[in-house]
């Protein structure tokens, strides 16, 4: 569920019935070979060189999981909308790759761990972040790392969760932990925006070895 908007607007929009033209926008569809190419290329440099187990929450149609799983990973796709997940199972079939409805702040993946946590446009809609970062440690294995891609849109009446507080969230949590700014990478949008758009990328010290 890739979003853009405030939290109230996030709560109220009908998903399944979003489905259907979701893919439209630029960043959501990758329909265009260059904005293809840069998000695979970024989602290259932060995920794992081997073939890892990657869990995308808020995978709305599954296009960021379909980069992933041509990378050569194995994809879990969770997300709140069963027609995005519909859209998800199409776009990925024959991939090595499962989706499920659920939430994700609490995916339905029982004892199941992965390297990866992949989030886009997901966290900033969430209420208490922190906790919902918490939670996510929980669902990594040792070594795993946080992939968020995160922002704050709109110049007038701006919404979404900037970096330097989200850096602060995972600052108890985190070993290592770079930001990458994506708002001067037009290619990424297939436009020029001029909000503040970035991801983190945060090896994450699991549960007991603190």
């Amino acid at each position: 569920m890739t979003t853009n908007g405030d939290d109230r607007t996030a709560s109220r929009t009908d998903w399944d019935a979003a489905a259907p033209s979701f893919d439209d926008e630029p960043d959501h569809g990758l329909r265009d070979p260059e904005v293809r190419r840069a998000w695979a290329g970024r989602l290259r440099a932060w995920l794992p060189g081997r073939p890892s187990d990657v869990l995308d929450l808020g995978c709305g149609t599954g296009s960021l999981s379909l980069l992933a799983a041509e990378q050569g990973h194995r994809v879990t796709g969770v997300d709140s909308s069963p027609a995005m997940v519909d859209l998800a199972r199409a776009k990925l079939a024959g991939r090595d790759a499962a989706f499920l409805v659920g939430d994700a702040t609490s995916p339905p993946v029982g004892e199941q761990r992965y390297d990866v946590l992949l989030v886009r446009h997901v966290l900033w809609a969430l209420p208490d972040p922190g906790r919902v970062l918490r939670q996510w440690r929980g669902l990594l294995r040792p070594g795993g790392r946080l992939v968020l891609v995160e922002g704050v849109w709109g110049t007038v009446s701006p919404v979404g969760i900037p970096a330097d507080l989200l850096t602060g969230l995972l600052a108890p949590i985190a070993g290592e932990l770079r930001v990458e700014r994506l708002s001067d990478d037009e290619r990424l949008w297939g436009r020029a925006v001029d909000d503040e758009r970035y991801a983190v990328v945060a090896s994450v010290q699991v549960l007991g070895q603190e």
